[in-house]
């Protein structure tokens, strides 16, 4: 009997050792869509500290230079797949283009989460983002608030085909055209960057002089239109609702020169990306939708932010 129940706890004691091997040999491969903003640092750390509840996991942070370089990003997560790692969290810089790497992911069992950007992959574990739609219908309510209902205002807009991108500009195109005294008179992407963002402010300024609210699909855009304004000494005279509420946009907004930003929850993006990648190798279910919330920053509620 003695010898019986040695033998079983050398073999529970085998078991465990190599569960625990299969633990510390998990891979998990963060893919975002750059890493030049506050936004993308943020959803690192939430990443970061999902990966760091479960010891021996190890987090890979992977991006392209720029958002726009869609054909690198689909090159890094092809290149993730062929190294082998367990799960991929993936924020898709491109909606379509990405699709053939996530099913060569998914061909060879590998787990996708998707944070930020949803994409019509149907095998992919969950979608975890803000609902972009409704934000660009708050960032609309903001300039109709602000113009009192009247005036032309402009869009700037992301990256093209980008999904979460083109959700925040039909919300907001869709809110606006609900306005009778509103006119939507300028759409051009800036590429979610700020210099772009820069020079189509300038773009519209000169082609629409009239142009009294302008939104622009992330802060880095808005920021860029910003400072448009200023080289013009038109600040304060066109309100510009940005997208993130990245701590330098949540400052203008105090100071004034931005009229607010549509909120996400980059670090909760992560970090829940994370967890879900985490409970699709474990087996455990997990919700096909998880909204990580939007609020519009405004001055009124600004330092909470800042903080």
């Amino acid at each position: 009997m003695t010898r019986k129940l040695a033998a079983a706890a050398l073999l529970a004691g085998l078991a465990a050792g190599a569960c625990n091997r299969g633990r510390e040999d998990v891979t998990i491969a963060l893919v975002t869509k750059a890493m030049d903003s506050e936004f993308w640092l943020m959803v690192a750390a939430g990443a970061k500290a999902g990966a760091a509840e479960r010891p021996g996991v190890k987090l890979t942070i992977v991006a392209p230079d720029r958002e726009i370089n869609v054909d690198q990003q689909v090159s890094i997560l092809e290149d993730q797949v062929r190294r082998g790692v367990k799960a991929l969290v993936v924020s898709p810089a491109g909606s379509a283009q990405v699709m053939s790497a996530l099913e060569l992911a998914s061909s060879r069992g590998i787990p996708v989460v998707l944070i930020d950007t949803d994409a019509p992959f149907a095998k992919k574990v969950s979608y975890i983002g803000t609902d972009n739609r409704r934000g660009g219908q708050l960032a609309a309510k903001c300039l109709v608030d602000r113009l009192a209902g009247k005036g032309e205002v402009a869009l700037i807009s992301g990256v093209p085909g980008n999904e979460s991108q083109d959700a925040r500009a039909q919300g907001f195109i869709d809110a606006v055209a609900l306005v009778p005294g509103m006119k939507l008179v300028a759409q051009q992407p800036a590429n979610s960057e700020r210099s772009l963002g820069l020079t189509v402010m300038e773009n519209i300024l000169t082609a629409h002089p009239d142009v009294k609210g302008v939104f622009a699909t992330n802060d880095q855009m808005a920021l860029g239109a910003m400072e448009a304004l200023d080289a013009r000494g038109l600040r304060g005279k066109v309100a510009i609702v940005g997208f993130d509420a990245t701590k330098e946009a949540v400052q203008a907004t105090v100071d004034g020169k931005l009229a607010g930003s549509v909120a996400q929850n980059p670090r909760a993006m992560g970090q829940k990306g994370v967890e879900a990648a985490l409970a699709a190798l474990d087996g455990r279910p997990v919700e096909k939708r998880i909204d990580t919330g939007t609020e519009l920053v405004t001055k009124d509620n600004a330092e909470k932010y800042l903080r």
